[in-house]
C-alpha cells in the first residue's frame, strides 16, 4: 500500500480582459486529493472514490463523473498507451474540498490538478506538468461542459498562464511581479458556470473586441515590466463583466469600494460570484479586503463573505 496527497490552490480565470485565455493561481485556499494504491480489484474500475468532504454531498461519487477521479482514469489510460506503464492495482481516492463550489475560484480545476500530481507521483512521475495539464482541461468538460484552460492550466503550473491556442493547446507561463498581491472576496452565494456563460453574447462588436485586445496586450506588458499602474488600468472587461455583473448582488458597490481603498484594479473572478482585486503591497491588499467585505455586508442582501489575501502562486499543484 502507498499513499500520496496532492494539493492545488484556487485560481482566477479571465483576469478581467482575458476571457478564456488568461488565468492565475493564488497560494490558498485549495483542495487536497489523497490517493491510496491497493491490490487490483476485478469488480471495479481502476479508481474508486472512498470519501468526499466539504462538498455538502453535492459532488458525484461515480468515478466517471467526478472531476478528480475522471482525470486519474484518463491519466492511467495515457500512461498505458503512450508510456508503456500498465497499472495492475487499484486506486482509492479521497477528496477534501476546501474550495466552495460554483464560486469562480476554479474549484473543479483545483480538484483535477491535485488528483493528477498525486497520480503522477504514485506512478513514478512519468509525465511532466505540461502533459498533465491536458487531462486537467478535459476534467473541466466533465465539471461544467466546456474544456477551458484558464483555471486548469494555472492550477497545475502556477503563475499567470496565457492560452495562445486551444487547438493545439499552446500555453505561455508568465511570472508575476514581486509585489503584486491579490485580494479575493467570495460572497456566500453560488453562481453556476454554465449559467454565467449562458448570459454572454454570442457575437460582439468590433469596437468591444478592439478594446479587449488592447487591454489584454497591455496587461501582459504590465506583468512583464512590473508596471503596476499599467496592470491596473488594463483590468477592463468590455465583454463578460457587463453581462455578469447583474448576477452578483452589489458587484459595482464592492468594486468601487476596492478601488477607493487603493486597489490597482478589480473585476469578476472567473464566472463569479467571487471578485478579485490587485494591489501593489500586502498591506494595501488587506485594506482592500476589508473594504470589499464591508461593501458586501452593506448592500440590501447583507451578504457575508470570505476574504483571502495572497501573492500569485508560482509553484502550482504539488505533493504535500
Amino acid at each position: 500500500m502507498k499513499t500520496v496527497t496532492g494539493f492545488a490552490s484556487a485560481t482566477i480565470g479571465n483576469v478581467a480582459c482575458g476571457f478564456d485565455v488568461l488565468g492565475f493561481a493564488i497560494t490558498e485556499p485549495g483542495d487536497e486529493v489523497i490517493l491510496t494504491q491497493r491490490e487490483k480489484r476485478t469488480d471495479l474500475l481502476p479508481v474508486s472514490i472512498t470519501s468526499i468532504t466539504g462538498d455538502g454531498g453535492a459532488l458525484p461519487r461515480d468515478p466517471k463523473k467526478n472531476t478528480s477521479s475522471f482525470v486519474v482514469l484518463k491519466f492511467l489510460e495515457h500512461i498505458r498507451t503512450n508510456k508503456g506503464i500498465d497499472f495492475e492495482g487499484h486506486i482509492e481516492l479521497q477528496l477534501k474540498k476546501n474550495l466552495p463550489l460554483s464560486s469562480g475560484m476554479g474549484s473543479s480545476a483545483a480538484s483535477a490538478a491535485a488528483a493528477l500530481v498525486a497520480a503522477n507521483e504514485l506512478m513514478g512521475n512519468p509525465c511532466s506538468k505540461m502533459e498533465l495539464v491536458h487531462f486537467a482541461i478535459e476534467g473541466e468538460r466533465v465539471a461544467c461542459g466546456s474544456a477551458h484552460a484558464d483555471n486548469a492550466a494555472p492550477a497545475m503550473l502556477g503563475n499567470f498562464v496565457l492560452i495562445r491556442s486551444y487547438n493545439p493547446i499552446d500555453l505561455i507561463t508568465i511570472p508575476p511581479p514581486d509585489n503584486l498581491f491579490c485580494t479575493l472576496a467570495h460572497p456566500h452565494i453560488e453562481l453556476r458556470t454554465a449559467y454565467a456563460r449562458s448570459v454572454l453574447p454570442r457575437t460582439i462588436s468590433l469596437k468591444a473586441a478592439t478594446e479587449q485586445w488592447g487591454n489584454v496586450g497591455a496587461l501582459i506588458s504590465g506583468l512583464l515590466t512590473s508596471d503596476y499602474e499599467l496592470i491596473g488600468r488594463s483590468l477592463v472587461d468590455a465583454i463578460a463583466e457587463p453581462k455578469r455583473a447583474p448576477l452578483i448582488p452589489g458587484f459595482y458597490s464592492v468594486k468601487n469600494a476596492a478601488l477607493e481603498a487603493g486597489a490597482l484594479g478589480c473585476s469578476i473572478a472567473g464566472s463569479g460570484p467571487s471578485i478579485f482585486a490587485f494591489s501593489s503591497s500586502y498591506e494595501a491588499a488587506c485594506e482592500v479586503g476589508e473594504a470589499m467585505k464591508q461593501a458586501f455586508s452593506n448592500i440590501r442582501e447583507k451578504l457575508q463573505s470570505d476574504i483571502w489575501v495572497s501573492p500569485v502562486c508560482k509553484e502550482g499543484a504539488k505533493i504535500i
